[in-house]
């Protein structure tokens, strides 16, 4: 499912037009995205929890050259499934 099937599945579930339901789906991924930068963690009950998580910085190699490259630390946003999505899975 991409975002524009997505919009039109919300929009039809809450009986809402389209404009509504996209202006509804950005306003949640906006809010998690401001959320997640700053540091913070959003969790839906049953659905799951969106955190950041800080990757040290290691030692990788070049696949092509076999080279020694130093990998950076990296912050990324990990998602740790709900019970009850797991269930329905």
């Amino acid at each position: 499912m991409n975002k524009t099937q997505l919009i039109e599945a919300m929009a039809a579930d809450a009986g809402i037009s389209k404009a509504q339901a996209k202006k509804a789906l950005e306003s949640f991924l906006d809010n998690v995205a401001k959320t997640l930068k700053k540091g913070g963690k959003v969790t839906l009950i049953g659905f799951g929890t969106f955190s950041t998580v800080t990757r040290k910085a290691r030692e990788g190699r070049n696949p092509a050259t076999g080279a020694k490259i130093k990998i950076p630390a990296k912050t990324v946003v990990k998602f740790k499934a709900g019970s009850e999505l797991q269930k329905g899975l």
